[in-house]
């Protein structure tokens, strides 16, 4: 069995919301502080525009850059680390992809990046899960499941 050049991580998550009010919540900074621990990101959402998660005291946690966008349907990003040794392994690419299903909306996150057994993609393993039911919750209830701020260390 060989092993694969790329880690990837795969999440799958049903919303009760519309893909209008999803789009929103994960773009538009004022959302975005709610349910990624005071992290907010900062970019003006067009193709080929930088983009960058930001902690509340102004420290740059992750950034890139827009390389597809189809609101409210589909973003790509192309995304790395900035605040850790993780930001050795480079760059990454997130497609970010929200779907009507019913009543809900299905939002699937592949995150993707060139380096065997990624130590960044097992980070984004434990923490995809963490951000995005914080955000379902806070869509579905208007409340956070977890308030934890996020520093960097």
């Amino acid at each position: 069995m060989t092993k694969s050049a790329n880690s990837t991580f795969v999440y799958v998550i049903f919303i009760r919301t519309t893909p209008e009010q999803l789009w929103a919540a994960l773009t538009q900074p004022e959302f975005t502080r709610q349910y990624w621990f005071g992290i907010h990101q900062e970019c003006d959402w067009t193709a080929g525009a930088t983009w960058r998660m930001v902690f509340a005291d102004g420290r740059v946690a992750d950034a890139g850059e827009v390389i597809e966008i189809d609101p409210p349907r589909r973003l790509v990003l192309k995304w790395r680390n900035e605040f850790s040794e993780l930001k050795s392994e480079g760059y990454s690419r997130c497609a970010i992809e929200l779907e009507t299903v019913d009543e809900a909306v299905k939002l699937s996150i592949t995150h993707t990046i060139d380096q065997p057994e990624s130590k960044f993609i097992a980070a984004v393993s434990t923490g995809w899960p963490r951000i995005l039911s914080n955000l379902k919750s806070l869509l579905e209830t208007g409340k956070v499941i977890m308030e934890t701020k996020v520093t960097a260390g």
